[in-house]
């Protein structure tokens, strides 16, 4: 049986492709393959009736430090969304700004009236914490849940409730607010640092310009794996010999072919999307129930940020539901309806994308989000869940297991 590589890397998502990069940078000869029959795993763009529609609702953080050092933002063409969100209450609709992005309106968002004025001077101090404190600094904090960090922040329920909620629970997909408080202060110290945007063409665009600089040769797709064991990567077609293995698939899917990995709670997100042929609002800018009265956590015009995203004379709007159950478009369009204060009757829906597997769960404890690269003789496993549930954490756990990688064979 011959040798296949050097290095077979299993899954051509986020963290395989990230992983493939370092390795072939270093000249390691080495093999990508995936069961689907495109590069991204979880990351990927369908174009309906001229609309791009992502795999759910994603987003590119700039501050996300691996993602600068692999790849040209700027070939990425990022379109931005306004450095704010807007929360619904039950009677009005209250705009609050990143003060560093926007100072010239950050007193109107001292004055808005979500939480207290107290709780709105906390949520500051805190976020810049975040912000000016160094990643390694921060995960020597004593590790508890977010909601539980929130608290001890000294923000009140309502805050929580009214803005907090609804936006991590869109980020992480985890309305409980139990996931690490480690894991919440690196996505909120990226937020705080960053702009926030998605490729011109769709986030399929992402993988894409990972993949760019390898060798097209050393990836293969349509190959399901079977089985793995040193050495050996085992698929329907046939068996691949190397010296090492990188198990970089879906946190099932590791569980499954490594059975020392312990299985991973995984998280449903679920994206609705709508045309209009007017906008409900005139920014790209996200919209949270703050109210909490629905099954609606955040909503967001994407074509008022990408154009591209929808035809000449439509508009996509993209909205987000957290967890196991799936809604009724119908009882969705409603609450859109009451969420944007105006009527929904003729927006035209055009897909439903529910993500059973969108995040791993990452409830304390997580320490410093390293999880062990290397689980037994030559594997090793790669991914979101082995590092923080987000597009940084995949990234960095891919470079970080090929370093690995490389050390053993030095």
């Amino acid at each position: 049986m011959a040798v296949a590589a050097e290095v077979v890397i299993v899954g051509a998502g986020l963290a395989g492709l990230a992983a493939a990069r370092r390795l072939s940078a270093a000249g390691v000869d080495h093999l990508l393959i995936d069961r689907a029959d495109r590069i991204g795993g979880r990351v990927a763009t369908d174009v309906v009736d001229g609309f791009r529609l992502d795999r759910g609702f994603q987003v590119l953080n700039t501050a996300y430090p691996r993602l600068a050092d692999l790849i040209d933002l700027d070939r990425l063409d990022l379109r931005f969304f306004t450095p704010a969100v807007l929360v619904r209450r039950a009677d009005d609709t209250v705009r609050l700004v990143h003060p560093l992005r926007m100072p010239f309106a950050a007193p109107a968002t001292l004055l808005a009236g979500v939480g207290t004025l107290p709780d709105r001077l906390r949520l500051g101090r805190l976020l810049m914490r975040y912000a000016l404190t160094s990643p390694a600094r921060l995960l020597t904090r004593a590790e508890t849940s977010a909601v539980d960090e929130l608290r001890r922040a000294g923000l009140s329920t309502r805050i929580i409730d009214e803005l907090l909620r609804p936006f991590l629970s869109g980020v992480l997909a985890d309305p409980d607010l139990e996931t690490s408080n480690h894991v919440v202060a690196m996505i909120l110290r990226s937020f705080a640092r960053g702009r926030i945007g998605v490729p011109a063409a769709g986030m399929a665009d992402l993988p894409r310009a990972l993949a760019g600089p390898l060798p097209p040769d050393r990836i293969r797709l349509a190959t399901d794996v079977t089985a793995i064991e040193p050495g050996l990567v085992r698929t329907r077609d046939t068996d691949l010999r190397c010296r090492w293995i990188v198990v970089a698939t879906d946190p099932p899917a590791a569980a499954r072919l490594i059975p020392s990995v312990a299985p991973v709670r995984m998280r449903q997100l679920t994206t609705y999307y709508h045309a209009a042929e007017q906008p409900p609002v005139a920014e790209p800018i996200l919209l949270l129930d703050g109210h909490r009265s629905g099954p609606v956590a955040n909503t967001v015009v994407v074509s008022q940020a990408a154009p591209d995203y929808a035809p000449p004379g439509q508009h996509l709007i993209a909205t987000s539901v957290v967890g196991r159950e799936t809604p009724p478009e119908t009882v969705v369009r409603a609450e859109l309806a009451r969420l944007y204060q105006t009527s929904t009757t003729g927006w035209c829906h055009l897909r439903t994308v529910a993500v059973v597997g969108a995040l791993p769960a990452a409830v304390p404890p997580r320490g410093t989000l390293r999880a062990p690269a290397q689980v037994s003789s030559g594997i090793f496993v790669a991914g979101d869940h082995r590092d923080s549930p987000s597009i940084q954490g995949a990234l960095a756990s891919g470079w970080r297991v090929a370093g690995a990688v490389l050390r053993r064979r030095s």
